[in-house]
């Protein structure tokens, strides 16, 4: 029995999710570092840095992290 490949759409919304929850977790180690800045400043922080594209905010994440 043949595996059935998920559509592309199905695939681009669950690798979002995936990433958002990612920047989520970004966002709480953030919020650590400087207390007092709200979660939705620190996000569009994230988000300004990698022109809105949620892969490259990862990659952009990774990278300052020395990971990718």
């Amino acid at each position: 029995m043949a595996l059935r490949t998920p559509p592309l759409e199905e695939q681009i919304e669950a690798l979002r999710s995936k990433i958002n929850t990612f920047i989520d977790e970004r966002v709480v180690e953030m919020a650590k570092e400087t207390p007092g800045v709200p979660a939705a400043i620190l996000r569009n922080l994230l988000t300004a840095r990698a022109g809105g594209c949620q892969c490259a905010q990862y990659l952009q994440i990774m990278k300052e992290r020395g990971a990718a």
